[in-house]
């Protein structure tokens, strides 16, 4: 699958200097002028990663950033024109992976944009045998739930639905976004199919079925209340 990425700026020059760039390098790119626009997007999609303009027109890049850290973990760029020390500790104390000043050359954001990608896919590839929470362990080798110390049998479709919210505890996925990660981006079904599993899925893992949340009018969300995992 094609690395998706956003580029969210006012500027309609900036925004087709980027895509430019990053599609000749093979990501796949969403321009979009505004924050508002940028918020859809984000609940509509799934992004590797994003670059936000701070002062993005009907809301701006800070305002954006907070609400994607509440729906997803990202990484995100800021782009702005201003350099000075407070606005760059500004940024990345809202999250940001890096701090990019205008004028720039779409080139030099491609190359910071490989570094994050990279050291994330590095985090990405230490591999982990077990998924240990309180109550609930997944080996995911064997492809094997415990629930109190007792196995319980998942269908294939609830083992990866689990797996996918357990390997990104805290995180909200929205329903979307579950759809294109376990069934695949041309699959027709609809919003019920993963409510539906979610449900038996919950049902298998009794009493340990609050692990998952709810995000009302969202999607759902695995809380992590005990990690210990073990490689």
């Amino acid at each position: 699958m094609k690395i998706r990425i956003m580029v969210a700026d006012g500027d309609e020059q900036t925004r087709d200097d980027l895509k430019k760039v990053l599609t000749l390098e093979g990501f796949e790119v969403d321009p979009v002028p505004d924050g508002i626009t940028a918020i859809k997007h984000f609940r509509r999609y799934d992004y590797d990663l994003a670059l936000l303009e701070d002062q993005l027109p009907e809301l701006d890049g800070k305002s954006v950033s907070r609400q994607l850290r509440k729906m997803s973990g990202i990484p995100f760029i800021f782009l702005s024109r201003k350099n000075d020390e407070e606005s760059i500790l500004k940024g990345f104390e809202l999250g940001a992976e890096d701090y990019i000043t205008k004028p720039f050359s779409a080139k030099e954001v491609l190359a910071r944009i490989k570094v994050i990608l990279r050291r994330r896919t590095d985090k990405e590839d230490i591999p982990v045998r077990n998924l240990v929470f309180e109550g609930l362990n997944i080996d995911t080798m064997s492809h094997t739930v415990y629930v109190d110390g007792k196995r319980v049998f998942l269908t294939p479709k609830e083992y990866q639905l689990l797996l996918l919210l357990a390997k990104h505890p805290n995180q909200t996925f929205s329903r979307e976004m579950i759809l294109n990660e376990i069934w695949g981006h041309d699959y027709y079904g609809t919003d019920r199919t993963v409510d539906t599993h979610i449900k038996t899925l919950r049902d298998s893992l009794r009493p340990r079925d609050n692990y998952i949340e709810t995000v009302r009018g969202f999607g759902y969300k695995f809380v992590e209340f005990y990690d210990e995992a073990a490689k």
